[in-house]
């Protein structure tokens, strides 16, 4: 009786385990690691200083849900589309979904749950606050990553361009979810920071010939190249930073937050290039995760720009 008891519970373990190892595959698969660069979202509303407001910290958090919803619908119906290639690759080939961890079925069904709650939240924010820009701006965003999977990652110059539009727009959700405008110091050093990040990450799979899955677009580059666009991003991004911290010489004074913020931004740029120099930033959310002197670079970014603007 006992025997006949043991031997009826026993598949009931394994089916348990597969059932906790495919959840988790699915929320490796969703790249939570990826969500770090929503955090854009929070830049525009913490530069006009209204994330102490209730209300706006309510609707920057929407923003942030949203796309991060929307963003890991888009990885996991792209992971199904390059599942064959990605098998090939050194690498990709251990994603869950080319592993088969993740079935296909289950990728397909929860990427379009993804992308239809990151749409339904959009639309409720749209709805409460009279304000549909947000719903714009992230319908906006599908669109450029969709023609980025199926087009653009295959032509040269457009595909670092598609992925640095798609770090803008997560920039302007912020905004646009609370209403605050936006100046042309912010647009600027915002869109050549995406442009230097995706830039550093084209160069970091140039030397990996593992990487890339050999695209027409990487196969297009030059490490030469690269290294100057990334010159002239870098330099143009300190030089706009610079004038916006020192803004208002002569009237009234500048703000010492703001001037003393261009030190840890120097810093940061300097750092990041030394980084992107050794190999490194083929994955930048996990620099952005391991590197210790670009996270505190960071935090003395933020807090000097805070005081500034909550305290100047």
């Amino acid at each position: 009786m006992d025997a006949a008891g043991t031997d009826a519970w026993a598949p009931a373990a394994p089916e348990a385990g597969r059932g906790t190892g495919t959840a988790r595959a699915l929320l490796r698969a969703c790249r939570p690691k990826q969500w770090l660069k929503n955090l854009l979202v929070f830049a525009a509303p913490g530069a006009a200083g209204v994330l102490g407001e209730p209300a706006a910290l309510a609707w920057s958090l929407v923003a942030f849900a949203a796309f991060c919803l929307a963003a890991s619908g888009t990885y996991l119906l792209n992971d199904v589309l390059d599942a064959e290639a990605d098998r090939a690759h050194e690498r990709k080939r251990h994603r869950p979904v080319a592993s088969g961890a993740v079935p296909v079925p289950l990728a397909l069904a929860a990427g379009a749950a993804a992308l239809t709650a990151s749409l339904a939240a959009a639309a409720a924010a749209a709805v409460a606050t009279g304000r549909f820009a947000l719903l714009a701006v992230l319908l906006g965003y599908l669109v450029l990553t969709t023609a980025y999977t199926l087009v653009l990652k295959r032509v040269t110059i457009a595909d670092i361009v598609a992925v640095a539009g798609c770090h803008v727009l997560r920039a302007l959700a912020g905004g646009v979810a609370v209403g605050v405008p936006f100046t042309s110091w912010f647009l600027i050093v915002v869109s050549l920071a995406a442009l230097l990040v995706v830039v550093g990450k084209r160069e970091a799979e140039l030397r990996n010939p593992h990487a890339g899955d050999g695209r027409t677009a990487l196969r297009g580059y030059s490490r030469s190249y690269l290294v100057q666009i990334r010159t002239m991003a870098s330099a143009a991004m300190i030089v706009t930073y610079c004038l916006w911290a020192l803004e208002g010489q002569g009237e009234g004074g500048v703000p010492p937050f703001h001037a003393a913020s261009i030190v840890p931004f120097i810093v940061f740029v300097l750092r990041y290039h030394l980084l992107v120099d050794r190999g490194v930033g083929e994955e930048p959310e996990e620099v952005a995760l391991r590197d210790r002197p670009l996270q505190l670079c960071l935090l003395g970014l933020a807090a000097l720009v805070g005081l500034g603007v909550y305290a100047g």
